[in-house]
């Protein structure tokens, strides 16, 4: 099959397309015929190559898949062959504590599709069958593929973790990006008024056209802004991804007693915090990470009845891997990057 692997750690030129040995199935295994996968940050990661993160190589990258069901292995009755369907991205033991309890994201052996396992840039992908999902009303393959991380990690981000409510205000920060736009939707969906910041107009107008109430630039002391917007109080909850460049405007961005809920640091992990503000104002700090499989299936009931959509940058072809790393690295994609795989 084709497929794009990378062999090295190191910038967008390692993707090589190439041919690679169609995976095999074993029992309660599901063979899928890729037709779309979207990026996220975590393939530049693994591209660029992390300390303490061993990958195995040559490596297939790619988390967001969708597709049709090509083979099945023995014991599998969810899912038959033709069907349409996308993968939870998230893979572990479904037999430790965790797992049982449905906390799958918190499993010892918790992985994704792309990260120690092979991903989805790829003609075919092996899955547990558990992870294969039926997509949603009429969503194209490309849709499809734009949905499971990003919107399971705002979900779990914003109403497991920070446990937002409908009266509160949320400030959502870089609002471009896959997850940011996955927010927005989900926060107005319940209800709350949501403030959403990004980097550059264009991506302002968008924000707003997805249902943000109030936008602004994230540059420099935002946290003013904020204030400003919310009569001089805070937000209730922040939503936070960037690291680094955003993060002590973000924490002086809540009120007293609010919570900023963090899911990654794009621009660095050093963040900055003043202890006796954090106890004073009473504020929460919260550590999210993904989400569990019974949580996707929440987010795609939203999808079926029409109150969150999937917010595609561009689709290019699996062979343009390199092109595609090349626009998320330099952020200038609103939404998902998807790879259409024919």
């Amino acid at each position: 099959m084709k497929a794009v692997i990378l062999s090295e750690h190191g910038g967008p030129e390692v993707l090589r397309y190439t041919d690679v040995p169609e995976p095999a199935i074993g029992a309660r295994d599901v063979l899928i015929r890729v037709r779309a996968c979207a990026l996220n940050h975590l393939d530049l990661w693994i591209r660029k190559g992390l300390p303490g993160r061993k990958v195995p190589l040559p490596h297939i990258p790619g988390s967001d898949i969708s597709g049709e069901v090509a083979k099945i292995g023995e014991g599998v009755s969810n899912v038959k062959v033709g069907d349409r369907v996308l993968l939870a991205p998230g893979l572990s033991c479904g037999q430790c504590e965790q797992c049982i309890a449905g906390r799958d994201s918190f499993c010892k052996e918790y992985t994704l599709f792309g990260s120690t396992v092979p991903g989805g840039y790829a003609e075919f992908v092996r899955s547990p069958s558990v992870n294969v999902i039926p997509i949603p009303g009429n969503l194209t393959f490309e849709e499809a593929a734009a949905i499971p991380l990003v919107f399971l990690t705002a979900w779990h981000m914003l109403f497991t973790r920070a446990q937002l409510r409908p009266s509160e205000e949320v400030l959502v920060i870089a609002a471009g990006s896959g997850v940011g736009s996955a927010a927005i939707q989900i926060a107005k969906a319940t209800g709350a008024r949501v403030i959403a910041t990004a980097g550059s107009e264009s991506k302002l107008a968008r924000a707003k056209e997805l249902g943000a109430d109030e936008v602004l630039l994230h540059g420099g002391e935002f946290a003013r802004e904020v204030k400003r917007l919310t009569g001089g109080r805070g937000v209730d909850v922040v939503f936070e991804h960037v690291g680094q460049a955003t993060w002590e405007q973000s924490v002086f961005s809540l009120k007293p007693g609010g919570r900023l809920v963090t899911c990654g640091a794009t621009t660095g992990f050093e963040g900055k915090i003043n202890i006796g503000y954090l106890f004073a104002r009473q504020l929460s700090i919260l550590g999210s990470f993904m989400g569990s499989k019974s949580e996707l299936y929440s987010v795609l009931e939203l999808f079926k009845r029409g109150l969150l959509k999937p917010v595609i940058d561009c689709v290019m072809p699996l062979e343009r891997a390199a092109d595609a790393h090349k626009r998320l690295e330099n952020r200038e994609q609103f939404g998902k990057v998807v790879l259409r795989i024919a």
